[in-house]
């Protein structure tokens, strides 16, 4: 029952092909509409969409005036959003359930933020491991725990990113297969209830890669 259930975030076993991992490349596709003479009501949107992040990442990054410092952030945004939101279409491989894929993202960005971080800022990192106001008596203590919580940011970040997907699919997954066995009433409220489960699961994909972007902006932050 559970390999049957769980085969759903399997590569292999969606349609019988190991090449879905090629569908995050797909946004590529669109890319050259924003190349348009005119642009499109959907260039627009994401024109306006980008402006947005662009500014809300450069006070999240505390320093306005490095330039392009939000460009891989607004890139991490889109490509994560691109591939939650493939994931909500039938027979279309989730690829940001797998921690394969989140872990690739988040493990070499927080290791990038310390490596600069601990060469470059020295003392300040140092700083931070010890809160302000904090008794000498609890520093030791307070130094291993700023230490766990700092090596477990990527870990945090792909398992909050994966687990929501995964939650949301195996929950419409388990009310679809209950489809077969019920009455033309109760059809019906199953209908509706996959429906509300796939507007939540849309707003569930827009905010896990804001989240994603905001955190991984906020560590980025604090090694300056």
């Amino acid at each position: 029952m559970m390999t049957n259930l769980f085969s759903t975030f399997d590569p292999s076993t969606n349609l019988n092909l190991s090449l879905n991992w090629l569908k995050t490349l797909i946004g590529l596709l669109i890319i050259p509409s924003s190349f348009w003479l005119i642009p499109s009501r959907h260039s627009m949107l994401w024109n306006n969409i980008m402006t947005t992040l662009h500014k809300e990442f450069k006070i999240l990054s505390g320093n306005p005036e490095l330039k392009g410092s939000t460009l891989i952030f607004i890139s991490l945004f889109s490509f994560i959003i691109f591939n939650n939101f493939m994931g909500l279409f039938p027979y279309i491989f989730t690829s940001t359930s797998h921690l394969a894929l989140t872990l690739t993202l988040a493990l070499p960005l927080w290791l990038s933020f310390m490596i600069y971080g601990w060469l470059n800022n020295t003392i300040h990192m140092l700083a931070h491991l010890v809160p302000q106001g904090t008794p000498p008596a609890l520093m030791p203590f307070m130094v291993c725990i700023e230490t766990i919580s700092n090596i477990i940011r990527p870990g945090t970040l792909a398992v909050r990113l994966s687990a929501n997907m995964i939650a949301g699919h195996l929950l419409m997954t388990l009310l679809g297969n209950t489809g077969s066995s019920l009455s033309i009433v109760m059809l019906n409220f199953l209908i509706m209830a996959q429906i509300l489960l796939i507007i939540l699961e849309s707003a569930v994909a827009i905010i896990q890669s804001y989240v994603f972007a905001v955190l991984s902006t906020l560590y980025s932050s604090e090694v300056n």
